[in-house]
């Protein structure tokens, strides 16, 4: 027995020897690289921000709010960025334990959401890894991250930026694009995205040109993706191109861009598995000096869903951007009430806008000055010529669109007006004015409402300095819904109210209540009060809510995803470093 024991001693002891020596060695071979590396960060410059929003939600059968099994939800990011001379390095930790209200089911877990390595100067910029990237306008190609909308399209793979003269610039790019985070790892489209850009500053390129008043840049970019046929029914094109040129010019108070792309067959569920091709068109012309500012704006878009997967559907893997031709709302009910998603399979859309300041001490501007803004937008369907022959004919080409005209079928129109005044150094105010027209059954932001919904929306809001630092600022604002046939259409009117108390720099205190005192259905008239304060120093922020909040669609550029209803609480909570 003392022999086992005296046995067994020794061969534990010997393991323990051999694990050690194991160790040792293990430490040996690594600390050059632990040594290396954190010689490496202690020269280079960390920077980063981390943001996170916590709800905590009650469950509220009068406005359909309910309440998530966890009852507790939360979204964390934390960007990490390292740069030591010509290395770059950088890195985005996600956490969806479980996600918010409200955003994507494609957001699960924690993990890296974003990593890559590069290296830039003067000359070239490569990346490995994630990257974002955009083609001028980015009707062909942009990749981007909208933390609000949960939208993240980033490309995994290679970027490269090559500067070889001043004034040009030549990109190219290849990956997979980002479909979801899920279990907390990136996963990704099934097509394959490839594209080249070029850009050059005649200014900067010409010696001639270098003291012209006429400044001009011009570019041209190619973008491909790659998906395979798997249809049995269908022959689908694997590789689909889009590709195009745009201008830019500035001429003293003159500013001129425009850009043009067009998209190859793309079959695909958006556009019904059609073969047209597609196209789009945008540009803007505006005059500014002293006291005026004028913008005209023209968008055309015709079969441009361009996807790096055919099948999907809603905000998933879309390559390209198509801007929104409406002016950005920043108040609650003309913003969120009624806003208005880009339409890629078709629209033509125009927009114009103006703002005049009367001069301080002159009759209309008074002692400090009075602004007057005015803003026009529409957007309507493409007229399409319908191919009689479809779809027996074997191109497969269901109708034909010329850019910038329109038919007569109305999608959405924007008529505004606001005056900002100052009365004094302790009082300002601006009223605004804004009629809204949309499409339901295009954009299908109400199940209430059938065809167009004319709404009619005012704005006060004021400002007061009560004494250095301290100030009070108030909105009022109602919604009158036009009635159609006699009837009211969608939920009827609503009026908001908000008042804000701001201690600067630090703090801030507010209550806003909405209230659809117009629904039809009395049962639903329902009130939305919600706090919020917060505290802000430095590049610090916090911020509490609670109370409730109704459903919709909050939109971005003409992006938009659907927000539940919701009743909670909601802290964020925001760090730059």
């Amino acid at each position: 027995m003392r022999l086992v024991m005296k046995m067994n001693c020794m061969n534990t002891c010997w393991n323990l020897a051999r694990i050690n020596t194991y160790m040792k060695i293990k430490l040996f071979l690594l600390a050059p690289l632990i040594l290396g590396a954190s010689f490496l960060f202690a020269q280079g410059t960390i920077s980063g921000n981390a943001e996170s929003t916590f709800q905590y939600l009650n469950e509220d059968t009068v406005i359909g709010a309910n309440q998530p099994p966890s009852k507790a939800l939360i979204n964390s990011y934390m960007n990490v960025f390292y740069t030591n001379g010509n290395f770059k390095a950088g890195m985005r930790l996600e956490s969806y334990l479980p996600r918010i209200q409200g955003y994507p089911n494609r957001f699960d877990g924690t993990g890296l959401g974003m990593r890559y390595v590069g290296y830039a100067n003067d000359f070239v910029d490569v990346t490995l890894g994630s990257f974002y990237e955009q083609f001028g306008a980015g009707l062909s190609l942009r990749a981007y991250e909208d933390r609000a909308l949960g939208y993240d399209n980033l490309l995994d793979g290679a970027r490269i930026i090559v500067k070889p003269k001043k004034g040009i610039v030549l990109k190219g790019v290849y990956g997979y694009q980002r479909l979801s985070f899920q279990e907390g790892r990136i996963v990704h489209g099934d097509g394959i995205v490839r594209g080249m850009d070029a850009e050059v500053h005649l200014n900067e390129v010409f010696k001639k040109m270098e003291s012209s008043s006429l400044d001009l840049t011009m570019g041209a970019s190619f973008v491909s993706k790659y998906q395979k046929d798997d249809n049995s029914t269908l022959i689908l094109p694997e590789n689909v191109g889009a590709y195009g040129g745009r201008i830019k010019a500035l001429y003293k108070n003159f500013y001129l861009d425009a850009e043009f792309i067009q998209k190859e067959q793309d079959p695909s569920n958006d556009n019904g598995n059609i073969y047209n091709y597609g196209h789009a068109s945008v540009f803007n012309m505006s005059y500014t000096r002293k006291g005026l500012g004028i913008l005209i704006s023209g968008k055309s878009v015709d079969n441009m869903s361009y996807r790096s997967d055919r099948t999907k559907d809603l905000q998933d893997v879309f390559i390209n951007f198509l801007p929104a031709l409406n002016k950005t709302h920043t108040y609650n009910l003309v913003a969120t009430l009624y806003p208005y998603a880009t339409q890629p399979v078709g629209e033509v859309a125009y927009q114009a806008d103006i703002m005049y300041t009367f001069l301080r001490k002159t009759k209309l501007g008074g002692k400090y000055g009075t602004t007057i803004g005015f803003n026009y937008s529409t957007t309507y369907q493409p007229k399409m010529i319908a191919n009689s022959n479809y779809p027996s004919d074997s191109t497969g080409i269901a109708y034909k669109a010329t850019p910038f005209v329109m038919s007569d079928s109305l999608y959405w129109q924007d008529i505004n007006v606001n005056i900002s005044k100052k009365f004094s150094k302790k009082f300002s105010a601006i009223a605004s004015y804004y009629n809204i027209q949309i499409n339901n059954d295009v954009a299908k932001i109400s199940n209430d409402a059938q065809g167009i919904i004319n709404a009619h929306i005012g704005v006060l809001e004021m400002l007061f300095k009560l004494k250095p630092k301290h100030s009070i600022r108030t909105e009022l604002q109602g919604l009158f819904v036009q009635k159609k046939d006699g009837v009211i259409n969608d939920k009827g009117n609503w009026i908001t109210a908000l008042v804000e108390y701001t201690i600067s720099p630090h703090y801030f205190f507010s209550f806003m209540n909405q209230y659809n005192y117009g629904n039809p259905d009395k049962e639903k008239r329902v009130n939305y009060p919600i706090m919020t304060c917060g505290y802000i120093k430095g590049s610090t922020r916090f911020t509490v809510s609670y109370g409730r909040q109704r459903a919709g669609l909050f939109c971005v550029g003409g992006v938009c995803r659907f927000v539940p209803a919701n009743n909670g609480l909601t802290l964020s909570f925001t760090q730059s470093f």
